[in-house]
């Protein structure tokens, strides 16, 4: 993918937010990395969604941190997303969102249980939730050990980032991520769907249980696994 196709994908993906509703004024951020070129594209801080074009999004160097080209600040949190791509090269795209229902759970420090298939499609498990960030981290490196955070929690779950493509950050909202920009995005819809899901079930039935951990790798398998038979073969070459 050349650096003029990564950059719309970006615009895309920050314009989808926007469509599906997970995203208030300038609130959240998309952002989709080239590797081989050690760049990645981000939203310029505050910057409107429906004003936002191609051009307008920030080259910023994987490595360094550095902005590469134009005169726009990156997005506040470009420090938590190359956080993510530094520590996990399997992840082309990462996006924040202060989504309505997930944030909910973030606020309350809650952890997403997995109810039902819905969420097993996306999810290998509940969505987890950071600890609290200390006094320290909350100091000039914030941005950066927020990053700190969602890593040291995915960490200390037994998949890959790709089978648990989402952390809530306690207090704040979520973090979602995919295998490019698109693919986060799509996350974050999953994401905002199923914490809307799962509030409404322990609302109908407060004592409610998780799915079992059988119909959960089946459903998750099936998209995702190694055998997986959901959806169309990709004819691409």
């Amino acid at each position: 993918m050349t650096r003029v196709d990564l950059r719309e994908q970006v615009r895309e993906a920050n314009a989808a937010l926007l469509t599906a509703g997970l995203v208030t004024l300038s609130f959240g951020n998309a952002s989709g990395v080239d590797r081989a070129a050690g760049v990645m594209f981000i939203k310029p801080s505050g910057v409107p969604y429906d004003r936002l074009r191609a051009g307008d999004l920030v080259a910023v160097d994987l490595q360094t941190g550095a902005s590469g080209d134009g005169s726009s600040r990156p997005s506040s949190d470009t420090p938590t997303h190359l956080a993510l791509y530094r520590r996990y090269p399997e992840i082309g795209g990462v996006v924040h969102t202060h989504s309505s229902w997930a944030s909910a759970w973030a606020q309350v420090g809650r952890s997403i249980p997995c109810f039902g298939t819905t969420h097993a499609d996306h999810f290998r498990g509940p969505i987890p939730i950071t600890r609290p960030l200390t006094e320290a981290e909350l100091g000039a490196s914030y941005e950066a050990d927020t990053g700190k955070v969602v890593i040291e929690t995915l960490d200390g779950l037994a998949l890959a980032p790709l089978e648990m493509p989402a952390v809530l950050v306690r207090s704040h909202g979520p973090f979602t991520f995919g295998a490019d920009a698109n693919d986060a995005v799509a996350n974050a819809i999953a994401l905002e769907a199923v914490a809307a899901m799962a509030y409404r079930t322990l609302a109908l039935e407060p004592e409610a249980g998780p799915i079992s951990e059988a119909l959960l790798e089946r459903h998750f398998g099936r998209k995702h696994g190694p055998g997986a038979y959901y959806g169309q073969p990709d004819r691409d070459g």
